[in-house]
């Protein structure tokens, strides 16, 4: 669980080297740039780190469902010329197909009004024509209106109104407002639309035609993004007439590697530690099968350069709450059956090689634990059978399985307040964590030995444990120093702050609670549907069969589905949201290394 060592690189160089040493850099892939430049006036200007429009172009052509048969061969392939075109034809479609719907709504509007067109001001001596749609229901006001009018169609809700006049009636001389109908008639507005959809037909042809640069632009998407980090990185330096200076944030077992490049290029190196008010970015460094934590971390919430890796700790952890959310060995082994078929696909980039191994942990874990609590599709087997033998939970056994879920809660937190202390410098932080331990396994052991059958000595252990833990986090959960009444005061307010917090770790460790919950209600769905299919088929005989095949396998895909939901939630949200709050204090920001990219087809 390892946070890696950082140090601030700088180098110096003369200005006609810049593009060249940048370069390098990209090359090299270790150094997460830092800004050195002025801010933009426009900072929408700022060139971005990635090639945007590339990635807008491929998009808009891969959305076409048949595709044209792929160029291979970049002979005559130009990789600028080929965005541009196909944004230009994204934007014409987006235009043309704009102005098509707009027209389809005007005839649509002018249906009712019949063909015409306005006359000329000098047919009506001056006067012009004005529109309206009024309601059937307030017809009674054309009776009052000095005007002259005419209707000119008429529906079983509304009339349409024309009425004469040298200037726009007033606002209330018709209930409603007047009705603009433009200055095209209906016959002039449907061959307009009839231009346009020819125009949007011409202009699909071309995207279908340029769907063939597919294969190039995507092959060619590694060299947009370099062109686009590179420039983002010219934007970051620090330019002087003569110099320029470039700084970033690269991890301590890179460092010789800078420093190579830095000899071979002839430029000025300054390596420094991260001051006491610097903030480095974070990456994290884990092996290989367990790195898919580092996924899960990443997805929330950063770690503090200072702080702690969780990646192992939820990597397990989601493991084990998953497992105990499906709580059925059948539907595991379908989860497993479904990642087999998908496992070389899942294998085509490192991310989704990690992210493989940890559908191979949930399946894995899912399965064990499935053995354990003895439930294969909501079916359980006979005691005296070899799947019986293996059993060695009972969901049905309340007691228990609540008694387990709050163990496992307890243990989880305490974890985050071990790692927590080992991570602070001492002080009240350390001490903080350090009383939280004793106070969490107190209350526990408490628990566990006022019961019926709990031994006396670990009630006697767990009430030390906890009086102990909530008195040091009164009086040592602070560092303020007493020098005076008011500084007393303080210090006695910084201990009840820190005595409030027991109700939230009731709550926290209660949250666990869910395990089982979640857990049983997946078992009892299960079996529903099992009992369900059964009295089908006994009830109807022939028919039944088929009926009862039905029921269960749309009973138990829906009851997988709910659980595959339910064990992504539940089992991040408790890491998340209860782990995370006893086992980090503060939030970081990747480690983001400025670097040649590679993509996969």
């Amino acid at each position: 669980m390892s946070i890696m060592t950082m140090r601030r690189v700088t180098l110096a160089g003369l200005a006609a080297d810049k593009d060249a040493v940048l370069e390098q850099l990209q090359q090299l892939g270790c150094m997460h740039l830092v800004e050195l430049g002025a801010h933009p006036r426009e900072p929408e200007r700022t060139p971005s780190p990635h090639a945007l429009e590339a990635r807008k172009a491929l998009r808009h052509l891969r959305e076409v469902p048949d595709k044209r048969r792929q160029v291979r061969e970049p002979t005559d392939f130009d990789l600028a010329a080929t965005i541009t075109q196909v944004l230009d034809n994204q934007q014409r479609l987006r235009d043309i197909s704009d102005r098509r719907d707009a027209l389809r709504q005007r005839l649509a509007e002018l249906e009712p009004w019949g063909e015409f067109s306005l006359p000329e001001p000098a047919a009506l001596a001056g006067r012009k024509l004005w529109f309206y749609i009024l309601p059937l229901r307030q017809l009674d006001a054309l009776a009052r209106l000095e005007l002259p009018w005419q209707i000119v169609h008429r529906d079983h809700r509304q009339a349409w109104v024309v009425v004469i006049a040298e200037r726009e009636p007033p606002a209330d001389a018709l209930p409603v407002a007047r009705t603009h109908t433009g200055a095209f008639s209906r016959s002039e507005v449907a061959r307009r639309l009839e231009r346009a959809e020819i125009e949007l037909e011409a202009v699909i042809a071309e995207r279908h035609a340029l769907t063939r640069w597919i294969y190039l632009l995507s092959s060619h998407l590694a060299e947009a993004e370099d062109q686009a980090g590179l420039n983002y990185a010219r934007a970051q330096t620090y330019d002087d007439e003569a110099l320029f200076l470039v700084q970033g944030w690269v991890a301590l077992e890179d460092c010789p590697g800078v420093q190579a490049l830095a000899d071979q290029l002839g430029l000025a190196l300054l390596l420094e530690a991260p001051g006491a008010d610097d903030q480095p970015p974070t990456r994290l460094d884990n092996p290989a099968p367990v790195a898919a934590g580092q996924d899960l971390v990443g997805f929330y919430q950063m770690p503090a350069y200072r702080s702690w890796d969780p990646s192992r700790v939820l990597f397990f952890s989601f493991t084990l709450f998953f497992a105990m959310i499906l709580s059925d060995a059948g539907y595991a082994l379908v989860l497993g059956a479904a990642l087999a078929l998908g496992w070389r696909r899942l294998g085509r980039s490192e991310t989704r090689g990690r992210l493989r191994l940890l559908a191979l942990a949930l399946c894995g874990g899912a399965l064990l634990w499935g053995i354990l609590v003895g439930s294969y599709f909501g079916v359980t087997p006979a005691p005296d059978g070899l799947l019986g033998q293996l059993r060695v939970f009972d969901l049905d056994d309340f007691a228990t399985m609540m008694w387990l879920s709050v163990a496992i809660g307890v243990l989880h937190l305490v974890l985050a307040n071990v790692e927590r202390a080992l991570s602070s410098a001492p002080g009240a932080e350390r001490r903080i964590a350090l009383a939280w331990i004793a106070a969490l396994l107190g209350g526990f052991a408490l628990w566990s030995g006022t019961g019926p059958s709990g031994p006396l000595w670990l009630a006697t252990l767990g009430q030390w444990l906890l009086g102990g833990g909530l008195i040091a986090l009164f009086t040592l959960g602070s560092d303020r120093p007493i020098r005076s009444p008011t500084s007393a005061l303080l210090r006695v307010l910084d201990g009840l702050r820190q005595l409030v917090r027991v109700t939230q770790a009731f709550g926290d460790v209660l949250s666990y609670l869910r395990l089982f919950a979640l857990g049983l209600a997946s078992a009892s769905l299960a079996l529903t549907f099992n009992e369900l299919a059964r009295d089908v088929q006994q009830g109807q005989p022939g028919l039944g069969l088929l009926l009862s095949i039905l029921i269960l396998l749309v009973g138990h895909v829906l009851n997988l589905a709910l659980c595959l939901m339910s064990g992504v939630v539940h089992g991040l949200r408790l890491n998340f949201i209860e782990f995370y709050n006893w086992a980090l204090a503060g939030e970081g920001y990747p480690f983001k290394p400025f670097k040649k990219t590679e993509l996969s087809e």
